[in-house]
């Protein structure tokens, strides 16, 4: 594990300089920290907290991606590898997928489950910020992040990034939580989320991680604010679809092809 002072840095293998080095924030270091403290109890707390719904909105979604024949997916706040294990279950063996997140403690756990599967040729896990992703542009046929963009600090510039490093005509796929618009559901949704979350969350793991979630998810913009802020960074087609009564929303947009 790195040093406490050293904590504030994420250090890359590519050659390429200008990703050598990025320096989060201090509200992006406590989001960190915050991940690190819960990593043991991340999947289970996922699975008890969701009554295992979480795992059908993220098979959902990467139904949505992209791929070519030997091309590849990245997955951003990729947290324990859920994802880019849906990912290799649904793609071919040429396939490959790469998973980024800031949090070393996700990412060691994450690189056990992978290489307990049956995809670990397939995937790989890195430590790498939204904010700058570390691999040229134009690289990947689909980028996937779920329940992971709120907690991006500079949301455009990690936005921006994830448009950057799609080849043209490239999908992006984000999955995160939402308001529900019916007002009976509403109410029990926030009832739950609001006063049984934190609770539970907290007898298991951190309190405060778990009351930072619909804190979080209360914060995020509107689907059409959203969307906007999409298009706003070269994103088109962009588009949105509900799950679960709008408990969760999957937003798709798309690099423009070239001509």
């Amino acid at each position: 594990m790195p040093r406490k002072n050293q904590d504030l840095y994420h250090h890359y293998p590519q050659k390429d300089r200008k990703f050598t080095m990025y320096k989060l924030s201090e509200k992006g270091e406590q989001i960190r920290e915050m991940f690190s403290d819960i990593a043991p109890r991340y999947d289970f707390l996922n699975r008890l907290l969701s009554f295992g719904i979480d795992r059908r909105w993220r098979r959902i979604a990467v139904q949505c991606a992209r791929w070519s024949e030997g091309g590849k997916i990245l997955d951003v706040a990729t947290g324990t590898g859920d994802v880019a294990l849906e990912i290799a279950r649904q793609t071919p063996d040429s396939v490959s997928i790469i998973g980024i997140d800031i949090t070393e403690g996700m990412v060691v756990l994450g690189r056990e489950k992978v290489a307990q599967s049956p995809y670990a040729r397939r995937i790989t896990l890195e430590i790498a910020p939204c904010e700058a992703i570390p691999f040229p542009d134009n690289t990947f046929d689909s980028v996937t992040i779920a329940f992971g963009i709120r907690n991006v600090v500079d949301r455009r510039q990690g936005l921006a990034e994830m448009q950057r490093i799609l080849k043209p005509g490239g999908r992006a796929v984000i999955l995160e939580f939402s308001t529900p618009r019916s007002q009976f559901f509403k109410r029990v949704y926030y009832f739950y989320f609001l006063r049984l979350l934190p609770a539970i969350g907290g007898l298991f793991s951190n309190f405060s991680a778990y009351k930072y979630l619909p804190d979080s998810v209360l914060e995020f913009p509107s689907q059409e604010e959203f969307k906007t802020l999409m298009r706003s960074v070269g994103f088109h087609s962009t588009t949105h679809r509900d799950l679960t009564f709008g408990i969760a929303t999957i937003y798709t947009g798309e690099k423009a092809a070239q001509n």
